[in-house]
C-alpha cells in the first residue's frame, strides 16, 4: 500500500499548535523545567576573581594556568542566588516542621540507626553526642545520605562570590577552602556536586568545616564524607563536640508565659534559668535546685495559632552552629526524640 502524502496544515491547525506550544512553554517555566540562563566566567571580566587567582597562586602554590582552566569551565547560575534569597529555614516553624519531623523520616532514621548501631555507639562514647542527635542531623541534611545535592560546587561558590554581595567574602573563603580540600583529597573540582550553597557529602559540611572537623572514623586512611557513613557519623559528632556539646545536659524545653515576654528572644540574650523565672518565664516542670544557674536563651517559634516559647540551653545553641536557624535546630531536636521513641518500641 502506498503511503498517503500528508496535507500542509491549515490556518486553524497552525493557530491551535501555536496556542498549545505557548501553554506547554508556560507550564514548563512554572514547573522550573527550563533552567535559568547561565553565564560564563572570565577573570578579565571579574576583578574579584582575578585577585582570587593571584592570591591562590601566591599563598597556596596553585598553578595559574590550572586555575584559569578551571574557571573557564565555570558558569554563573542566577538560580543559585535566587535560592539563597528564599531559604527553607525562613518558613514559619509549623510549616518548616512538617518537612522534617514526620513518621516517615523518623522510621528511616531508626533503620539507619540499626544499620550503623556499632558506629553510632562508638561516636557517642567518644564524643558524648547522643546517637539519635547524630542520626537526626543526617536525616534533616540529606535524608540519611539519599540526597546530597545536584549543583556543581565550583559553580555555586563562584556564583555566590561574584553575585551575592551580602555574603561575598564568606563564599570567597569557602571557594579557597574548597580548592584546598579538592587538592588534599585528589578530587576534580569540576566534578564535585553538593547543595546550592556549596555544602558537601552525607553530612553537608561546607569546605572549611570538612577540612577542620571531618574525621576518618572507619580508619581507612581517608576522610570521606561522600561515601563513608562511618566518617559522616564520626564527623557530625566531632563537629558538635568541638562546638561545646555537653554530654547529659538538656537541649531545650517548653516554657509557660502569662503574657508575651518583654525580653528579647534568640541567643543575643542569655540569662540564667533563675533570672528567666524572675521574669515570669517558667519551665513546664519545676527545675532541680542545681539547675537554676544554668544559662539559656528565650526561643520563640511560630506555631499555627500562637507563638511557642522555649528555653534553649547550651546544647541547642551548639546545634545552631551546624545551621544558624532556630527552626533547623528545633527540627533536629524533635526528630531525634521521635527516632529515639520509635527505636525503643517493643
Amino acid at each position: 500500500m502506498r503511503a498517503r502524502t500528508p496535507r500542509p496544515p491549515g490556518a486553524a491547525w497552525r493557530s491551535f499548535a501555536r496556542r498549545a506550544c505557548a501553554c506547554a512553554c508556560a507550564a514548563a517555566l512554572a514547573l522550573g523545567l527550563y533552567a535559568a540562563p547561565v553565564r560564563a566566567v572570565s577573570p578579565q571580566d571579574h576583578p574579584a576573581l582575578a585577585r582570587f587567582i593571584d592570591d591562590m597562586v601566591a599563598r597556596h602554590g596553585f598553578a595559574r594556568a590550572e586555575l584559569e582552566r578551571l574557571f573557564a569551565a565555570v558558569e554563573r547560575r542566577p538560580q543559585i542566588v535566587a535560592a539563597m534569597e528564599r531559604p527553607r529555614e525562613a518558613l514559619p516553624w509549623h510549616e518548616y516542621r512538617r518537612g522534617f519531623v514526620n513518621e516517615e523520616r523518623a522510621r528511616l532514621g531508626v533503620r539507619f540507626w540499626r544499620e550503623n548501631r556499632e558506629t553510632l555507639a562508638r561516636a557517642e562514647s567518644r564524643y558524648g553526642v547522643p546517637a539519635e542527635v547524630i542520626v537526626a542531623i543526617l536525616g534533616v541534611e540529606t535524608r540519611y545520605g539519599a540526597h546530597t545535592g545536584s549543583h556543581k560546587v565550583l559553580d555555586a561558590l563562584v556564583t555566590l562570590m561574584l553575585d551575592y554581595p551580602r555574603r561575598a567574602e564568606f563564599f570567597r573563603r569557602e571557594l579557597e577552602e574548597f580548592l584546598l580540600l579538592a587538592r588534599e583529597l585528589a578530587l576534580d573540582p569540576l566534578a564535585v556536586k553538593g547543595s546550592y550553597a556549596g555544602a558537601l557529602g552525607i553530612p553537608q559540611f561546607i569546605a572549611s568545616s570538612y577540612r577542620e572537623y571531618a574525621v576518618d572514623f572507619d580508619r581507612d586512611g581517608r576522610r570521606d564524607l561522600f561515601r563513608s557513613r562511618a566518617d559522616a557519623i564520626g564527623s557530625v559528632a566531632h563537629f558538635l563536640q568541638r562546638h561545646g556539646w555537653a554530654a547529659g545536659q538538656p537541649v531545650i524545653e517548653r516554657v509557660r508565659v502569662a503574657t508575651a515576654p518583654a525580653a528579647p528572644t534568640g541567643y543575643d540574650t542569655v540569662r540564667t534559668l533563675r533570672e528567666w523565672m524572675d521574669e515570669g518565664i517558667a519551665p513546664s516542670h519545676p527545675p532541680e535546685p542545681a539547675a537554676v544557674e544554668r544559662t539559656a536563651a528565650l526561643i520563640a517559634l511560630e506555631g499555627e495559632s500562637e507563638t511557642l516559647y522555649h528555653l534553649g540551653y547550651n546544647n541547642f545553641y551548639v546545634i545552631t552552629r551546624y545551621n544558624r536557624s532556630q527552626n533547623y535546630a528545633m527540627a533536629v531536636y524533635e526528630l531525634a526524640r521521635m527516632i529515639r521513641a520509635l527505636a525503643e518500641e517493643p
